[in-house]
């Protein structure tokens, strides 16, 4: 009888403790479960999955072309139209090189997407900022005008995917081509300004990544400049503490900002494109930045002996951690094997992109069009690679 009292008295504790410990397993458990659901689809390429953000896009381009035709207005523009449009043509096109059998239907709108990212009003803002001179309107000039690098590379992945390509849209994707290639050969540090007197190797990683494509689409041989490049980004452009790219640079070298992650993990895609070993050297020092916490990861902004705040190219920062940089580090995941990397970086970009099915669509509702196109290409990273 004792002894049975005794058994109920440390029942009562026990199935307390057991409780306890099955609520906290399923506390950290669910959210890892739930927000990991479609890592692994992602990560192969699930064809569901990818024709569901893709068709979100195509959704987003119809609606663009139906404001311009009737007068509703020109859509998103400035930067954030360019990065839109530039994105959503790249994105596409890696979804081609994945499943050809998609070619006919994305690869007008790949090409009405990269044009629309070469429209003045796209890049406003930064002709303001070059005193009203155009960039796009004198290649002639020895300035940097890295930023023409977007819509360089939108009409490059337009062009390989694109099989009624229009000609003379090909003789300006030849000319932007040619002006980079000169303008980057030219400079001893492998930088070109973005902004007068300011230079983001992020931006120049994407002039080596049209000229690549270019090369790939016309058979040019662009090995001299791509070497250059290269050279120059292990030479001068990474922090040899960190592994990261510097953020902002004077087109003389000298660093303007601290290595950080937000523009080395955008630059370990762009450089997928034009040097395979060079984007497998940036996305490990991407990696070094990776922090987790029960099956989530995120990435660290600064390096090692840094800190700052968040900008436009980060976001903010929580704790340290970047949600860009997150989002961006999935390319390199995805395109060079680290599945493990990845699932951990989709969980958090899951969390706070909060994925949403409609029908046959999927979208980021907290990321709008330009973080659904740059999710897009993140998510089918891989086919683009430097062969």
């Amino acid at each position: 009888m004792g002894s049975s009292r005794a058994v109920r008295r440390f029942r009562g504790p026990l199935t307390v403790v057991i409780a306890m410990v099955v609520a906290v397993s399923v506390v950290c458990m669910l959210p890892r479960w739930w927000c990991g659901r479609d890592a692994d689809g992602w990560y192969r390429g699930d064809p569901a999955l990818l024709r569901g953000l893709a068709e979100g896009l195509v959704a987003f381009e119809a609606a663009d072309d139906h404001r311009r035709a009737t007068g509703g207005g020109d859509g998103i523009a400035g930067m954030w139209g360019l990065l839109a449009h530039q994105m959503t043509a790249q994105g596409l096109a890696q979804v081609c090189l994945e499943h050809p059998e998609w070619r006919e239907r994305y690869a007008p709108i790949i090409t009405r997407a990269a044009v629309k990212s070469l429209l003045p009003q796209m890049r406003a803002e930064f002709t303001s900022v070059w005193h009203g001179r155009d960039g796009l309107a004198d290649l002639d000039s020895p300035d940097g005008h890295a930023y023409l690098s977007y819509p360089a590379l939108a009409l490059g992945m337009a062009r390989l995917i694109d099989p009624a390509f229009p000609a003379d849209l090909a003789v300006q994707h030849d000319a932007l081509i040619k002006a980079l290639e000169r303008r980057l050969l030219a400079s001893p540090t492998g930088l070109l300004d973005t902004f007068p007197g300011e230079a983001y190797p992020t931006d120049v990683a994407a002039v080596a990544a049209a000229i690549a494509v270019h090369g790939r689409v016309t058979g040019a041989d662009h090995t001299a400049v791509i070497t250059h490049w290269a050279q120059q980004v292990r030479a001068v452009q990474i922090d040899p503490g960190t592994g990261l790219i510097i953020q902002r640079m004077g087109a003389d070298g000298r660093p303007h900002d601290a290595p950080r992650a937000s523009g080395t993990g955008l630059a370990a895609y762009f450089a997928g494109f034009a040097d395979r070993s060079l984007a497998e050297e940036l996305a490990e020092g991407l990696f070094g930045q990776e922090r987790t916490v029960l099956g989530f990861s995120a990435i660290d902004e600064y390096g090692d002996g840094y800190s700052g705040a968040g900008d436009m190219d980060s976001g903010p920062l929580i704790l340290g951690m970047s949600i860009a940089a997150t989002g961006f580090a999935l390319a390199p995941a995805r395109a060079f094997g680290h599945r493990e990397t990845f699932t951990r970086l989709f969980r958090t970009a899951d969390l706070f992109g909060l994925s949403v099915q409609s029908g046959t669509r999927t979208r980021f509702a907290t990321g709008g069009v330009i973080g659904n196109a740059l999710m897009l290409a993140f998510l089918s990273s891989g086919p683009e690679l430097a062969r």
